[in-house]
């Protein structure tokens, strides 16, 4: 009892003793209100942890105690003391500039640095946005407290959370230099310890994701490799892995996404390959290209995997499917999806709509814009109604197109947007209606839209091409981002001065564009694997869940990756997602302009002065709009010359590319090497035709004088579901004519009618040209019946 008092009345006593000390603290003069107590007040770690916890005193009272005690004689301040001052400071979220001295003072007091205290300070300096702050604490805490780190393993328990933290705020720079200072300092240690310097993988995991989000590619790889070039495994668990197969696949590389999935399945059953692993190689096979091998993954996955294709699964390969104009694989699977009791969405549909239109189906396109609104009731977006405009547009059904965009735009804002009235703008360009372009932009900039990059492009070309200067000053007025207006201009005029100016005699006899060889080298290009091969191939282990996926694995390894030379993304005149693309968004729209005036040299000297000052790189458009040029003014090795550097530069050649390709063979009368070249892109590339490349082949081939061939690839054009449009039947019908074949370009002109397809001022050409050919062969054969 007796005890049990005593305990009571010193507790009491600490309370009073504490109370009396945070009155004098929160006093004018504060600590030095205590000197004349000093001599009654006996120090101990206990009382100042209970006034450093003191909730009525302000942090700086607490600050200015903390020095008090640490000037007392005989006293040192404790681990415990210094955690709490850092506490009480980081939640103040001020007074950053103490923490550095009194680290040093910890320092001194030979107190040691716990975990806990350590990360406190840190995500406080990342917090209150001070990154560089951060990394100077984390350098004296390395440099002062390095016993105590190999001691406590901070690094391991603080170092993982930092990064997480700063990924989060988006400071990857700062993220990264910490990540690869830990990798770093790792190294040395013995190889008994390597392994296990990253307990949780999380920290690796954000930092990849963050690097790929950004498009760090360099950051990216350089982390891939100093986690392989560790000796034991290095901290992927099954999300690093399919993090890195998502990436790599992204960027082209599908080699190493391909070894990277081999060696999951080889590392044990923590890392098997689950659903996500399973769609993002699915979809990196769809964006280069290689759809057919995506869907035998696919038919894999469901039937021998034991895992079941989730809703990302089916969205994946309904989209390349309809990219790659394979619609009627796209609505199979669509089907199945239903079947499963998958829900479509909206993003869905749009896929499907926008590959019916791209492939000629504009009837079968608005039923499934009904089906999908009224039967389903999934709700139409912005983009659901843009690709409906684009593909009447694009289907010759241009006052449908009209209509539906003036009839949205009475409803609500809520059903156009800006790319609505791009597309409008667009085409009304390529008609030549620049004044009715120009009221468009007008009603687009006073109806909050901003007049992009993409809509002052369209218009600059038709500016141009019309000669329509006075536009240009009213273009200008519309123009919302007030940054965009100089910029512009600015772009403009320096460009003029470089083109006037002269260049040196020796760049004048230097090939802008050297080759080697000629066209007929491009059967050499390329190095994909065969999907026939797999038919024979007899390594592959019978017992697998996934042979297919195996056989792929094995055709390539490590020492010979090469990015994929082929992508299922066309390349764009103008990308517009912001100013560090504005250089280059400006030489392809001006190149568009010079060569569209067949100024050939202009497009040249134009396309060297950029890429020489340095700017961004050229992209796949830049590259086929030269190509295409030199072609059609039968420049065909230089041509080749551009094909080679754009390799060189690693700019993946795509569906337009091949197109210029085959247009080139065709103009030498290589119809033969067109047909191979085909062929290479469907098995080797993992390649697709679309309709442009379709009638490009059907012209060379009937020009070429193999009509038959021709005739097969109307036949396969039409079995993958892509419907002919009026070039296709034009140049079947004048091929036909041509070679003599009167009654077969009859009976295309009656396809061509029975498909509702409208006829145009060509087919009005041609056909005047087969009543001449009819006649002729009448005369011939009754000159033959009735002799003179």
């Amino acid at each position: 009892m007796i005890a049990t008092r005593r305990r009571f009345t010193s507790r009491v006593g600490n309370l009073l003793l504490v109370a009396s000390i945070a009155k004098a603290l929160s006093a004018p003069g504060g600590s030095r209100n205590l000197d004349g107590a000093n001599g009654s007040i006996s120090l101990s770690q206990d009382l100042v942890l209970r006034v450093l916890r003191c909730n009525s005193l302000h942090v700086s009272n607490k600050l200015d105690f903390f020095r008090w005690c640490s000037l007392r004689p005989g006293f040192r301040h404790s681990a415990a003391t210094y955690s709490q001052i850092f506490r009480a400071l980081c939640r103040c979220g001020r007074h950053h500039e103490e923490i550095a001295a009194l680290l040093n003072s910890m320092k001194r007091d030979g107190a040691q640095l716990d975990s806990a205290t350590f990360k406190l300070l840190l995500h406080s300096f990342i917090r209150s946005g001070k990154y560089d702050s951060a990394l100077e604490i984390l350098d004296l805490v390395e440099s002062n407290f390095r016993d105590d780190i190999a001691r406590s393993r901070l690094s391991n328990v603080v170092y993982n959370s930092v990064v997480i933290a700063l990924v989060r705020k988006n400071q990857l720079s700062t993220a990264l230099s910490i990540f690869l200072k830990l990798l770093d300092s790792n190294s040395s240690v013995d190889d008994s310890k390597d392994g296990d310097f990253i307990e949780d993988p999380i920290s690796c995991n954000t930092l990849l994701v963050g690097l790929k989000k950004a498009d760090m590619r360099a950051e990216f790889v350089h982390i891939f490799d100093k986690l392989r070039e560790r000796k034991n495994p290095y901290p992927l668990d099954r999300w690093g892995y399919n993090i890195c197969i998502h990436a790599f696949g992204l960027w082209g590389n599908l080699g190493i996404s391909l070894i990277l999935f081999k060696e999951m399945k080889e590392r044990g059953d923590a890392f098997d390959p689950d659903i996500c692993t399973y769609n993002s190689l699915i979809q990196v096979l769809c964006m280069l290209g290689k759809v057919k091998d995506a869907l035998i993954v696919w038919e894999e996955l469901k039937n021998s995997s034991g895992l079941e294709p989730d809703y990302f699964t089916y969205r994946i390969l309904i989209h390349g499917c309809s990219k790659s104009y394979m619609v009627n694989d796209a609505m199979k699977i669509f089907g199945e999806m239903k079947f499963n009791g998958l829900r479509a969405d909206t993003v869905v549909y749009n896929s499907l709509m926008n590959g019916l239109m791209k492939a000629g189906k504009l009837t079968d396109a608005c039923n499934l814009f009904e089906r999908m609104v009224e039967e389903d009731g999934v709700r139409a977006s912005c983009w659901t109604y843009n690709i409906l405009i684009d593909g009447l547009f694009k289907n010759g059904r241009d006052v449908a197109a009209y209509t539906l965009f003036s009839d949205l735009k009475k409803k609500s804002n809520n059903f156009v947007d800006g790319i609505s009235y791009s597309i409008v703008v667009l085409n009304l360009c390529r008609k030549g209606m620049l004044e009715k372009a120009m009221e468009l932009v007008n009603e687009m900039e006073g109806r909050g839209f901003t007049v992009d990059l993409v809509t002052i492009t369209s218009l600059l070309i038709a500016i141009y091409r019309e000669g329509h200067w006075d536009c240009m000053e009213r273009l200008m007025k519309h123009i919302r981002d007030s940054n965009l207006v100089p910029i512009v201009l600015r772009w403009k005029a320096s460009m003029e001065a470089m083109l006037e100016a002269r260049q040196s005699n020796e760049k004048d006899f230097t090939p802008m564009f050297p080759y080697k060889g000629n066209f007929t080298d491009v059967l050499g290009t390329g190095d994909s694997v065969e999907t026939e091969a797999y038919a024979g191939d007899n390594e592959t282990d019978p017992w697998s869940s996934s042979p297919y996926m195996d056989f792929l694995a094995s055709q390539t390894s490590l020492d010979t990756l090469q990015p994929h030379l082929f992508t299922l993304s066309k390349g764009k005149r103008v990308d517009g997602k912001n100013q560090d693309s504005f250089d280059m968004d400006m030489v392809n729209t001006f190149l568009s302009i010079f060569l569209a005036k067949g100024k050939l040299s202009l497009a040249c000297k134009l396309f060297e002065i950029f890429t020489n000052a340095g700017s961004k790189d050229p992209t796949s458009y830049t590259y086929n709009s030269m190509m295409s040029s030199f072609v059609k003014k039968g420049y065909l090795n230089e041509a080749w010359g551009v094909f080679h550097e754009m390799g060189d530069k690693v700019c993946p050649a795509d569906i337009a590319t091949y197109n210029v390709i085959i247009q080139g063979l065709g103009k030498m009368g290589r119809s033969d090497l067109a047909s191979a070249v085909l062929d290479r892109l469907m098995k080797k590339g993992g390649g697709y035709l679309d309709i442009v490349m379709y009638n490009t082949l059907i012209n060379v081939l009937g020009k070429g004088g193999r009509i038959e061939e021709a005739n097969m690839v109307f036949g396969q054009m039409k079995r993958v579901g892509i419907n002919p449009d009026v070039v296709t039947y034009n140049t079947l019908i004048e091929v036909h004519s041509r070679a003599g074949r009167l009654e077969e370009a009859y009976k295309f002109l009656k396809l061509m009618l029975d498909a509702g397809c409208v006829p145009n001022s060509v087919t009005d050409t041609i056909l005047e040209s087969l009543d001449k050919e009819i006649e002729n062969v009448r005369y011939r054969k009754a000159s033959l019946k009735n002799p003179p």
